[in-house]
């Protein structure tokens, strides 16, 4: 400004001072929308530990074998396997499940017959059935048919299905593969003879019977001289 108080500033030179209250935010670059990304699918609960399932079916056992059925509590088995409840319940819904795998887990599996003879493959089956019967933790698994299965009729019905009728059938289907080849008589009674054969290696292996490495051949070698296609 001059003396004179006139403004000699020319205003079209003049430089024009930033507005910040007006200013534009400037623009972001777009960004992936990960809200809509989709998820991965979650794994229902905690994976299972074969050593807890192991710890529980052991527990199982002993507490069985101990107090039979009506014994069993969930609250036993978990304190002795050293669980919570709600593992046991994870899974399985009840007792009488439960108890239904661990004896299964108990049985050792029968020997698969090898096909080529007849006579061969039933000594083989016997003979293990008796080893079983020897088994002193076996003792009430054995008399669940016969004692304290008939108040469970579910555990029961469970055992028979589970455990019992798949080995009466794998004897069954050696006896109907001997009546196929010519090896046994067409007019036999395959469950009955079934029954003599496993009913007689379990009244030979019980607890405290003495062990015969023969007698399995000496049960089946008296049953095939009866029962022999003449």
């Amino acid at each position: 400004m001059s003396a004179a108080g006139v403004d000699t500033a020319r205003p079209d030179t003049a430089r024009p001072v930033a507005d910040n209250s007006k200013k534009r935010p400037a623009t972001a670059r777009p960004t992936a929308d990960n809200s809509k990304k989709p998820a991965e699918p979650r794994r229902p609960g905690r994976p299972r530990s074969e050593q807890a399932d192991q710890a529980i079916i052991d527990a199982t056992l002993e507490v069985f074998a101990e107090s039979g059925p009506d014994g069993l509590c969930i609250e036993q088995v978990a304190a002795r396997a050293g669980v919570g409840k709600a593992t046991i319940y994870r899974r399985w819904p009840g007792k009488e499940d439960l108890l239904v795998d661990a004896i299964g887990s108990q049985r050792s599996e029968l020997p698969q017959p090898q096909g080529r003879s007849v006579r061969a493959d039933l000594t083989a089956l016997v003979d293990a059935l008796s080893r079983e019967a020897a088994d002193p933790r076996l003792a009430r698994q054995l008399a669940l048919p016969h004692g304290d299965g008939q108040k469970y009729p579910r555990l029961l019905a469970k055992y028979r299905q589970t455990v019992l009728e798949p080995r009466r059938e794998l004897i069954r289907s050696v006896l109907r593969r001997g009546v196929a080849t010519g090896e046994l008589r067409e007019t036999i009674d395959v469950d009955t003879v079934m029954l003599l054969l496993s009913g007689a290696a379990l009244a030979r292996g019980g607890p405290g019977e003495p062990s015969d490495s023969r007698y399995g051949r000496r049960i089946v070698d008296e049953l095939m001289s009866g029962l022999a296609a003449r």
